[in-house]
């Protein structure tokens, strides 16, 4: 068979083959020759005729040279020459900026080369002032801040506090300048965070701590200064956050209190939005705190860390102060002037007010000692503390044995409100009784002063919709409805329980001994798993009257500690923990989408300025080539070995070809010839070597 020769393929398909190497070459190109010049101006050396990195003393010659030779008369001269060169020559002979060119490539003052231009571009050069640059020496130590070096960096960063930390240049005019703001940053972190300023000269720290390109150089991508932060309990540059915004005090201080410590924002309400966005939405547990403003300036640090440690006890927002809604104000708070800061705690009781702007430890002290309601609320995560829980002991301590519990119990509601009101007012006659003069002391209340004096009787109230179980549990009753579980009706009717609870010693030990580690015998039951202390209810029927109810308290307690009252144990529901307000704190996900994007662009323009992408483009571009012309020839090959087989080969695969169907043949013969032998019953035909036997008893005998 004759050979066959395949045809030579097509210019076009050679182009879709080669398409991916061919936009990879080009694109190589595009970099080297158009982005990456763009990324490499031409530097203040070359304006000299120095090399890089030179000498002062070879910038001072180069630039005599120049000088020398200089004609303002002649055509030649041009202004926007001279400047170019005047600039570099004061920027390389000073020795800071020189260090900062010629390590981080800061230039902060190449804006002015163009102002010089185009003020004097049709003027005689021999007009421009110099010198073009202004020296800064700006020294921090002098002004109190702290400075730290990589000798003392490790040990001073030994605490868990967080760090902000400011990237200078003690020849940066930028940063001389933002010293004004840095002090009133390092005021409002006082307590909340430390701050140091690092020097350029410390190349070592200022490589650990900088932002780095592509190539491993360090970049201050918005110049001097630059500011990082470490959040509390990280010290490592995995957990290094940097700054990226507007250099402003409130800036720098909004972003460390969001970003680093992820702390709450404190909002600001006007007098119209004050009361259905702050007051009504304040979970009825906690304290109301306002605070007025005569700047209107972002919550500080101190007011926003405050706001995440007393969250399960206060909510704290801000007033914007007008003098047009004074009025408005002191009808409404008793506000006089900004700034203030007001408490509000029950319903009905007179807000608190503080006028005058005090300290952080000032405005702590305020919250620590107004965090808790008058009359506090039942939860699951205050029985213990209150002593209102038959599993705990009496705030009078461990061995008291008998205590009180005087409980409000109802649903949100305006009756609920007006009685935790008069409850109040029973807790400061309670309180206030023993400072009274002995002549208006009324003896009737002496039992229930006494006991609350001595921390044997609480007052609280609890939600009886929400801790419905609990509610049922005491207020065993036809109409128990119209205090406890899910509002049926209008009808809301408060009640006030008081609960004796009696810790007996024998029984306590009984108890502890059945519920100890040991395992349950078969005659007890669950039955046993009662609590410690047994519990008396008494409901009060009297009227909501201040004097009404101390005297039936005192009466309860006169009783309960007078008579053999019997032990009566049960198992008291759990209180339900409710769902604690979220903390809407950290740096919300459409700003941390948006900081994403930017990173990844800046990252991507990184390593447009990167000079090794043009050759690793250049390299891609071989190896795809490479590639496809490798695939290409092997796949031209492979028919060509087809079609060159030689004769022999095909006359052996033609006679092995026929030797498989002779046998096919031979095979279906022999199949053939065995269906046709078997007969069709092996009873139709007699074996040729049969033999009949006849039986001993045949007749053949």
């Amino acid at each position: 068979m004759a050979n066959e020769t395949p045809s030579s393929p097509s210019i076009p398909s050679v182009l879709r083959a080669y398409a991916a190497p061919i936009f990879i070459f080009v694109l190589s190109m595009f970099f080297q020759l158009f982005l990456l010049p763009r990324s490499f101006p031409t530097s203040h050396y070359d304006v000299l005729g120095v090399k890089m990195y030179g000498s002062v003393d070879e910038v001072r010659e180069a630039y005599e040279a120049i000088a020398s030779n200089w004609d303002s008369d002649s055509g030649d001269a041009r202004p926007a020459d001279f400047v170019k060169i005047q600039y570099a020559y004061e920027l390389l002979t000073n020795l800071v900026w020189k260090r900062d060119y010629d390590l981080y490539g800061i230039d902060e003052s190449l804006h002015i080369i163009d102002e010089l231009e185009k003020q004097y571009a049709v003027e005689d050069f021999g007009k421009i002032k110099i010198p073009l640059l202004e020296a800064v020496s700006y020294e921090p130590e002098r002004e109190g801040f702290m400075e730290i070096t990589s000798q003392d960096f490790a040990s001073k960063l030994q605490d868990s506090k967080p760090w902000l930390i400011q990237l200078y240049s003690s020849g940066s005019n930028s940063s001389a300048q933002f010293s004004t703001a840095w002090r009133r940053i390092v005021d409002l972190l006082d307590g909340v965070a430390n701050h140091a300023m690092v020097e350029l000269g410390d190349v070592r720290l200022v490589t650990y701590l900088a932002e780095k390109k592509t190539t491993g150089q360090v970049l201050f991508r918005k110049g001097l200064p630059s500011i990082v932060a470490f959040p509390p309990h990280c010290k490592t540059a995995d957990c290094l956050i940097r700054f990226d915004g507007e250099l402003s005090t409130d800036a720098v201080t909004d972003w460390f209190a969001t970003t680093v410590l992820e702390l709450p924002r404190v909002f600001y309400h006007t007098k119209e939005t004050l009361v259905p966005k702050f007051l009504s939405k304040v979970p009825p547990n906690k304290v109301r705190v306002i605070l007025f403003s005569q700047t209107g300036e972002r919550a500080t640090p101190s007011v926003r860390q405050a706001a995440k440690d007393y969250w399960n006890f206060a909510s704290l927002s801000y007033v914007l102060w007008r003098e047009e809604d004074a009025s408005f104000w002191w009808n409404a708070l008793e506000v006089e002037s900004a700034p203030a800061m007001v408490i509000m705690k029950d319903p009905g009781l007179k807000p608190v007010v503080y006028h005058g702007s005090g300290n952080r430890t000032w405005f702590l002290d305020i919250l620590e000692q107004n965090k808790q309601l008058q009359l506090p609320q039942l939860r699951s995560t205050t029985s213990m503390e209150l002593g209102c829980d038959a599993r705990g002991y009496s705030r009078a301590g461990f061995e008291t044995a008998t205590w009180y519990c005087a409980v409000l119990v109802g649903r949100q509601s305006a009756e609920l409100n007006k009685m935790r009101e008069t409850m109040c007012r029973v807790q400061n006659t309670l309180s206030n009784h023993e400072a009274s003069d002995e002549a208006s002391k009324d003896p009737s209340v002496a039992p229930a002063a006494s006991a609350h004096k001595n921390k044997r009787l609480t007052l609280a109230w609890l939600d009886g919709e929400v801790q419905s179980k609990y509610c049922f549990f005491y207020v065993q009753s036809e109409t128990s409805y119209d205090t406890c579980g899910t509002r049926k009706s209008p009808i809301d009717v408060p009640r006030i329980l008081i609960i004796r609870y009696h810790r007996n010693a024998t029984e306590s030990a009984n108890l502890e001994k059945k519920t100890s580690n040991w395992p349950k015998t078969v005659w007890e039951s669950e039955a046993d798993d009662v609590d410690p202390a047994a519990q008396l209810v008494v409901s009060y029927d009297g009227p909501a009257e201040t004097p009404e109810i101390i005297k039936w308290l005192s009466k309860m307690v006169e009783d309960g500690d007078s008579k053999n009252l019997p032990f009566y144990r049960a198992k008291t529901p759990e209180l339900v923990p409710e769902g604690a307000e979220p903390m809407r704190s950290g740096v919300p996900k459409s700003v941390k989408a948006t900081q994403v994007l930017l990173r990844l662009w800046n990252r991507i323009k990184d390593y447009l300025a990167d000079p090794r992408m043009g050759p690793t483009l250049l390299l891609g571009a071989l190896l795809s080539a490479g590639s496809v012309w490798w695939t290409r020839s092997r796949a031209i090959q492979q028919p060509v070995q087809t079609t060159q087989q030689t004769p022999t080969n095909q006359s052996d695969d033609n006679a092995d070809e026929e030797k498989k169907k002779k046998e096919r043949k031979r095979e279906q013969r022999k199949r053939n010839a065995k269906s046709e032998e078997v007969p069709t019953s092996i009873t139709d035909s007699e074996p040729k070597d049969a033999v009949q036997i006849l039986s001993s008893g045949s007749d053949s005998d």
